[in-house]
């Protein structure tokens, strides 16, 4: 059966950050993702987790100014040191949280651009092998243009080359089931044919985000074909809530009896 993690970004909103932590487990979530913990102490962060018998699946490294409209360095070749110090920030969180794997925001840079796929490469194999001391894996997104317009990182394909190309065994496709949708359609065969280097798996509806099951993906298919393909990792659920977090759980309500 798969299992969740909450992304505490996104829902249970109605309450403070810190507080989420046990509104998820309240809830029956097992795991939490989010995208930053940078605004709290990593002892915090890591103190929530233990006090709700949470796992951390899923967070980003430090994107740059995200208030300003910045969502990631890796592509930005003026910004290599930058990113570098980012990443130690970053493991401070990993090791308060136990985290396995932190996911690499590429920036908004233009695909085509020699600059910025050099910069992208160098900047996603040194966070790699900085981050493959520490026993982690990193994570790559490709993100769809209608939610993030400009971003680098906007192909499955190019995605998957790279991490081939590369070869670091600690480097992974993060799939987001929604973004695929978006970008290619065709998940299932998308998800058969790059499972074996899939490291980290999410999910909203489609076209507007909301629960699983709303739009015009079958994410039970997809939750069984997770299954059947051997995928034994947290899904990450990445969506807004349509009308507050508890009142659109009842897609969860079916996977939490049938793991009880």
């Amino acid at each position: 059966m798969p299992r969740f993690a909450a992304n505490l970004t996104l829902m249970f909103t109605e309450v403070p950050f810190l507080d989420r932590f046990a509104q998820a487990a309240e809830a029956g979530f097992e795991a939490v993702e989010f995208l930053f913990p940078y605004d709290h102490p990593p002892e915090a962060i890591g103190e929530r987790l233990r006090a709700h018998g949470l796992t951390q699946a899923l967070f980003n490294l430090p994107p740059g100014d995200w208030a300003a409209g910045e969502r990631g360095l890796a592509a930005l070749p003026d910004r290599f040191e930058e990113l570098k110090d980012g990443v130690e920030t970053a493991l401070a969180y990993a090791r308060a949280t136990g985290v396995t794997r932190l996911h690499l925001m590429a920036g908004m840079a233009d695909r085509t651009d020699p600059a910025a796929q050099a910069s992208y490469r160098r900047a996603v194999a040194w966070t790699a092998e900085r981050l493959g001391m520490e026993g982690l894996d990193l994570v790559l997104e490709p993100i769809n243009a209608r939610n993030m317009p400009g971003y680098f990182l906007n192909d499955f394909g190019y995605a998957a080359d790279l991490i081939h190309g590369l070869a670091l065994p600690n480097l992974k496709l993060q799939f987001d089931l929604y973004h695929c949708q978006i970008l290619h359609g065709d998940v299932t065969m998308r998800l058969r044919a790059l499972m074996p280097m899939i490291g980290h798996v999410q999910t909203a509806s489609v076209p507007e985000r909301h629960e699983p099951g709303s739009g015009e993906m079958n994410d039970a298919v997809l939750f069984a074909e997770l299954d059947r393909l051997g995928y034994d990792g947290f899904i990450g659920c990445e969506y807004n809530p349509r009308a507050g977090t508890r009142a659109g759980l009842g897609w969860f309500d079916a996977y939490k009896g049938a793991r009880a």
